[in-house]
């Protein structure tokens, strides 16, 4: 085999994707909220962008009491009315056709520019581990029961259960004992943790408030809370302790014979058993606050639906007149400044196009799903359709890509309450006249079905099913056992009451 260096001639295709094209997937992936923020820092960063002032919005906007329920109603920016910026090289693309038929691209995003994204500031807010350090602080504590209490909390995930076994903790706390000990030069034996110190402080944290806190186990959380509450002599207690599968597996007349009492002692107790926490902690939780402000909106006047951007407190945005009569003095730059300004002019210029191709975009999709779900909106979830983005895709003539980023994340105003875009869409089933029905339908007529059932009788899966297609839904039992499953409803076994 000889070695050597080569060289070899070659054809083939290679597609670079523009960076303003993944910006456009961006602008129609982002929420309002995230739009806003990022149209504000676009301000800051390009000169050639500046906020429309009010007075010009009411001269060139369309009367607010107008709805634009159509697409081609809206006006366009006032960047249109601009002279066009000096040519680059990405004026070679129909930017309105790309983000129409989808962004198919392949290859890997190259990263394109910095952006700065702002959290929201949230306020103090004390959470478990806190809460049971204050506690522990009220305590008389030696340092080394304190050093023990301090990795026991922090071993305590948010559910407030212990998340790893007692043999783990007291490995971790003794290796670091000792390292500080060797650290320190400390002559003579250093004192390890004991299993009997373990324990102790394991019933110390145990003893805290939320009850059930420190927990290894459901079981075990469950009979904390029973003994915090004075129950430890109860038919409860002696259930979780002495026959926990068989009580999760609701086997009423077992446990009735084992006990010697009633079916309908045991299902007593296990009532009780259940207004139990199972996560106790999670009251403590520094949850996030998700404020959802709705992207569209749409309301019924006159009989008729209507549907609005839900746009208003988006900066609107044209080209600075100002400097663009800068740039039009080429004579006062040098090659790279003018090459930085052709750059931020189309850039700008851009920006605003691919606004209003997004609300364009927006307004095409929801008038679709208004039109194909009206009767959603008429009788409710049980009229739902089945829509899949194809559909939509093909009926509004974009790439399903394009469909899918304009309602991830989306949420539009309805009569019916405030819901996500994709919630229009699952999929069907057939009915005995040949329409389809949406599988939301079918999950929301399951669970009425189950909600008004004879607890002493509950509905089976294949009962579920002969119901359902006397109403001409062809399903099957599998299908409905799914759906059961998915909205948390147990079978006819475990629901049953004596």
């Amino acid at each position: 085999m000889k070695t050597g260096l080569q060289q070899n001639a070659g054809l083939r295709q290679e597609l670079k994707v523009n960076p303003r094209l993944y910006q456009a997937m961006d602008l129609l992936y982002m929420p309002l909220l995230d739009l806003q923020q990022h149209l504000k820092q676009e301000l800051l960063t390009n000169p050639f962008l500046e906020l429309v002032e009010p007075d010009e919005e009411d001269d060139e906007a369309p009367d607010a009491d107008e709805p634009a329920t159509e697409a081609q109603d809206l006006t366009e920016p006032e960047a249109t009315a601009e002279p066009e910026p000096e040519k680059t090289g990405d004026d070679d693309v129909d930017w309105e056709a790309v983000l129409l038929d989808g962004f198919e691209t392949g290859g890997q995003r190259e990263e394109h520019e910095q952006r700065e994204w702002y959290e929201p500031v949230t306020v103090d807010t004390r959470d478990l581990a806190d809460h049971l350090t204050e506690q522990l602080s009220l305590l008389e504590l030696t340092p080394r029961q304190a050093i023990l209490a301090e990795e026991f909390v922090g071993n305590i995930n948010d559910d407030g259960w212990l998340a790893c076994p007692l043999e783990e903790i007291q490995r971790g706390v003794n290796e670091w004992l000792l390292k500080e000990a060797e650290e320190r030069d400390i002559d003579g034996e250093v004192p390890v943790f004991t299993d009997t110190e373990m324990l102790r402080m394991l019933q110390i944290i145990q003893d805290l408030d939320p009850a059930g806190v420190g927990a290894r186990d459901l079981r075990e959380c469950l009979l904390l809370q029973l003994r915090a509450a004075g129950r430890r002599d109860a038919l409860a207690y002696r259930l979780v302790e002495e026959s926990f599968e068989e009580l999760i597996a609701h086997r009423w007349s077992e446990l009735s014979k084992r006990f010697g009492i009633s079916a309908q002692d045991v299902q007593g107790a296990a009532d009780e058993i259940a207004k139990l926490d199972p996560k106790p902690g999670l009251r403590f939780s520094a949850g996030n606050d998700n404020y959802i402000i709705p992207d569209l909106v749409v309301e019924k006047i006159d009989g008729h639906y209507h549907i609005f951007l839900n746009d208003g407190n988006l900066p609107r945005l044209k080209l600075s007149r100002t400097y663009q009569e800068i740039a039009r003095d080429k004579k006062r730059f040098d090659t790279e400044s003018k090459d930085f300004i052709a750059s931020k002019l189309n850039s700008a210029n851009w920006m605003i196009q691919a606004i209003e191709q997004r609300r364009q975009t927006m307004l095409k999709v929801m008038h679709y799903i208004v039109d194909r779900q009206r009767d959603f909106f008429e009788r409710g979830v049980q009229a739902l359709k089945p829509l899949t983005l194809r559909e939509v895709a093909e009926a509004v003539g974009m790439h399903e890509s394009t469909v899918s980023r304009v309602t991830n994340e989306k949420f539009v105003q309805t009569p019916r309450g405030v819901l996500p875009l994709k919630f229009f869409f699952s999929s069907g089933l057939a009915t005995a006249d040949g329409d389809d029905v949406s599988a939301r339908g079918i999950k929301d007529q399951i669970e009425k079905l189950v909600g008004g059932e004879d607890p002493k009788n509950p509905l089976t899966d294949q009962a579920i099913v002969e119901i359902l297609q006397q109403t001409g839904v062809q399903i099957a039992r599998r299908t409905v056992a799914k759906y059961r499953d998915q909205l948390g409803v147990l079978p006819a076994r475990m629901r049953k009451r004596v």
